[in-house]
């Protein structure tokens, strides 16, 4: 049982204590979360845009003017005028580019500025006027620092007997284990390819048959859940899912206590839990944790959704999950591949059971081009250098009984060679030698690289956050969604019958405690929905990437009951795929468009999305590209 202490801590972070700190302190700062509340209010209805109705796209006001306006509502905005400093030295390729990103989810790992320093073709001339100043070795764009393979491994091995890591390994596990205030005596790390990999590789060696319950909240479609659900109902699992109530998406708090309470309390099963929604920016409290571990749940946190920093909140030094997974990119606006981090709490390791699956991956060191070139050229020849070398260990060892047992100890250390020193170099031949050597002159080169000089990785793009820490990056990531909110409501059609509104926002609107995400849909001057796809892809022609998602799990009230076949569209996974000669479940929902933001994104950005999409609000812009769109008779409109 939880002592008093942690009880009475727990009962504080659900009265919203432990929600994200308030903008930073002066001797004039509100002090108190309630009076901060109150006047974010205030100020949104106030004095941005007060009552203002904006029906024709060409009346918006300037990036200038609707800047000075933001700037007068919030003067502490321009404390975070660092986060701006470090996009324009570090960062400067997303005003090369004129791109605006909105969906990048997890943390980025380096900067653009740290890639081109380290990139491996030759330098180039550029002829922008907006040139950063000159860098040595500044070049062209190419994957930076390291690629991830594949590794036989289960989850249960993994944690309990550990494995090599290489020193890229080690010093990356040791940054991120910083970045996410855990320590290394409380939890393991394994690297999974994304979040998928890592909800599966969960799913596969939790004792579902034992545990038989599975229990989830989230307000939306996600692929890792769904994998993590089909895995578990083949071990004949119990699968619940929280509901959120029409039209808020307010989670059904009485109805989420009831299924965690349950009926029995021993070997409830795995409760999967997100601080907050990804798509509509909607906070859950730390409270729902520490209520699943003490009904008898082993908790595993989805922190994919979170921003920079917000795990130093106080609620997960207290709460300390059983499970936690959280996503990595390289380089924001530039490189969205990377890794997955499943973080799995030691005294809770002993519940998860040996399985199959290829699902934890490795980091080595990226090859360079001329590398790959290389070893095209000269594979035929290796090939046959290594026939003959084994043919001649064939001949040596016949009739030994440690023969084969040599041979594929051989067959390994020439693919893998990490493992040559665990191997007697009696027998090795040459080319394993300069195998070892390069691999360790390439490590060395990625480590050293990025450290200037020693054994130490430089994760540039996780450093730039905790410059500027949690609260400057949660202040100013308020600031910003709250303004789009509210600038996208101000939209509306001019001459409907019923004033209908551009733009419906799903979930928080203007709120104090809400993520710097939004969920939204464009409607037509008839009230019809126009097909997120359509905004995504037109969107990105005007260099504005959006994400796309599937709300769901929606419970609708008798007063809106009639709203439902109006709003609601259903669909099976995978197009009505078949799974055991049964179709899969409809799903029931809402698709929209989302756009997420992070601490490199300024106001710019965000007028440039309402600039955007108040184009909607001309019926010939819609009705063209709706026209172009069903003329090409495909799912995405070619640009």
């Amino acid at each position: 049982m939880p002592s008093p202490c942690t009880r009475e801590a727990s009962q504080a972070c659900f009265r919203n204590f432990c929600q994200l700190p308030s903008e930073p302190q002066s001797p004039t700062s509100i002090t108190t979360v309630s009076a901060s509340r109150h006047v974010l209010e205030l100020v949104m209805g106030s004095l941005i845009y007060p009552n203002s109705q904006f029906t024709n796209h060409e009346s918006l006001p300037s990036l200038q003017e609707s800047f000075s306006n933001f700037t007068k509502a919030f003067p502490q905005y321009s404390q975070t005028d660092q986060a701006d400093k470090i996009r324009e030295q570090e960062y400067y390729h997303l005003s090369l580019s004129n791109r605006v990103c909105f969906d990048y989810i997890g943390h980025g790992l380096f900067s653009y500025s740290q890639q081109r320093s380290h990139s491996w073709e030759a330098p180039v001339a550029s002829t922008s006027s907006a040139s950063p100043p000159s860098r040595q070795n500044s070049s062209g764009l190419q994957p930076p620092f390291f690629d991830i393979s594949y590794k036989a491994a289960n989850l249960h091995s993994q944690i309990q007997y550990g494995g090599q890591m290489s020193e890229l390994e080690y010093e990356m596990q040791k940054r991120i284990m910083a970045l996410m205030n855990l320590s290394e005596d409380d939890y393991t790390m394994v690297f999974t390819a994304n979040q998928l990999s890592a909800f599966k590789l969960v799913a596969d060696s939790y004792p579902f048959q034992s545990n038989q319950n599975l229990l989830t909240v989230y307000d939306y479609e996600n692929e890792a859940v769904k994998v993590m659900i089909e895995s578990s109902k083949n071990k004949g699992a119990r699968v619940m899912s929280a509901e959120f109530s029409w039209p808020s998406l307010r989670l059904k708090s009485g109805k989420l206590l009831k299924k965690v309470r349950g009926k029995r309390k021993k070997k409830r099963g795995l409760f999967v839990f997100p601080l907050q929604s990804r798509m509509t920016g909607a906070r859950y409290s730390y409270l729902w944790m520490t209520m699943a571990q003490e009904n008898g749940w082993h908790v595993l946190l989805d922190a994919c959704g979170l921003g920079p920093k917000d795990m130093e909140t106080l609620g997960l030094s207290l709460f300390k999950p059983d499970l936690l997974v959280c996503s990595f990119f390289k380089v924001f606006g530039e490189n969205p591949s990377g890794f997955c981090c499943l973080f799995v709490k030691k005294s809770s390791s002993s519940i998860l059971k040996d399985s199959t699956g290829t699902c934890i991956v490795r980091l080595v060191p990226a090859r360079r081009p001329s590398q790959i070139s290389e070893e095209l050229a000269n594979d035929d020849a290796e090939t046959e250098e290594r026939t003959k070398q084994e043919i001649h260990v064939d001949d040596n060892l016949q009739g030994s009984p440690s023969g084969p047992i040599f041979r594929q100890q051989l067959s390994e250390v020439t693919y893998d060679p990490q493992e040559t020193k665990e191997i007697s170099v009696k027998h090795e031949a040459p080319e394993i030698e300069e195998s070892v050597a390069s691999f360790e002159s390439s490590k060395s080169q990625i480590i050293a690289g990025c450290g200037s000089g020693h054994s130490y990785l430089e994760c540039r793009g996780l450093d730039h956050a905790d410059s500027l820490g949690l609260i400057l990056i949660s202040a100013r990531a308020r600031y910003l969604i709250n303004w789009l909110i509210n600038a996208l409501m101000s939209l509306q059609h001019p001459h409907s019958e019923n004033r209908n509104p551009l733009v419906r926002i799903y979930g928080p609107k203007v709120k104090f405690d809400r993520g710097p995400a939004v969920a939204f849909n464009v409607f037509d001057w008839k009230g019809e929905k126009i097909d997120p796809s359509i905004v995504q892809k037109l969107a990105d022609r005007n260099n504005i990437s959006l994400s796309k998602g599937f709300l769901f799990n929606i419970w609708f009230p008798d007063e809106y009951e009639h709203e439902r076949e109006q709003i609601i569209e259903t669909r099976t996974s995978e197009g009505g795929k078949v799974l055991n000669g049964t179709r899969e479940k409809l799903h029931s929902g809402i698709s929209v468009v989302t756009a997420s933001l992070g601490f490199l994104t300024n106001f710019e950005d965000i007028h440039r999305l309402w600039a955007f999409v108040s184009r909607f609000l001309d019926a010939d812009f819609v009705e063209k590209e709706r026209w172009r769109y069903t003329a090409l008779n495909q799912m995405t409109i070619e640009v």
